[in-house]
């Protein structure tokens, strides 16, 4: 296997040194998701709300200074939703394409398994083949692209999972867990440095009386 060369790693090291100042004491979490986006491949997050799976694609795309955006997949969500549509425009006198959030470098598919198996599979041919058709008009993807899509592996109530020829598109398939305690002191410390208490604003350690005795009866 050949080595990686120097200038390489150390552009890799930036970027999990970049990342890793927005997602602490996760990694193992970014150097996974930042092999399967130099790999051309995709990542299936499975972890509880709350542990920085959004997060975590913020700020890969911001590092590398990419274009970003985040799907909400729900019940109703249509394939048009995702890729784009063609909207007549009276301006041209002809049908415009419009691209849907589909597009960007990086795209974020939250709680994917949430949607119907019809607007899953809209993502199988831009995952595999980093292009997208629509009525018979073939869109190429940015470069770098990259589906990081999440779902919560507890709750499964109104959801639809993937079926085995979605998953096998994901590279990869990991958890991101809840950071160590003092991780999570960092954290805890960093956000009271950027945002002070204002006045009023009960600060860690003491009780609401001072927001209490302010609010209006």
């Amino acid at each position: 296997m050949k080595a990686v060369d120097t200038p390489a790693q150390e552009k890799i090291s930036a970027l999990s040194a970049a990342v890793g100042k927005t997602i602490k004491g996760k990694k193992e979490t970014i150097e996974l998701a930042i092999v399967a986006l130099l790999a051309e491949g995709h990542l299936l997050i499975e972890d509880v709300p709350g542990v920085g799976k959004t997060t975590l694609g913020h700020a890969l795309a911001r590092s590398l200074a990419c274009k970003f955006h985040r799907i909400q997949f729900t019940s109703d969500l249509l394939p048009s939703d995702v890729l784009g549509v063609s909207i007549y425009s009276p301006k041209l006198n002809e049908f415009e394409f419009k691209p849907g959030p589909i597009f960007p470098n990086i795209v974020l598919a939250d709680e994917i398994n949430r949607t119907t198996p019809k607007t899953q599979s809209a993502l199988l041919e831009a995952m595999n083949e980093k292009q997208v058709t629509i009525e018979n008009m073939t869109y190429l993807l940015p470069r770098p692209f990259m589906v990081l899509a999440t779902q919560n592996p507890i709750e499964h109530h109104g959801t639809y999972p993937l079926p085995e020829s979605q998953l096998d598109r994901f590279l990869m398939r990991i958890e991101v867990g809840y950071p160590d305690p003092a991780a999570e002191k960092r954290n805890s410390q960093t956000v009271l440095e950027r945002e002070p208490p204002l006045p009023g604003r009960c600060r860690p350690g003491s009780n609401g009386a001072g927001v209490s005795s302010r609010a209006k009866p």
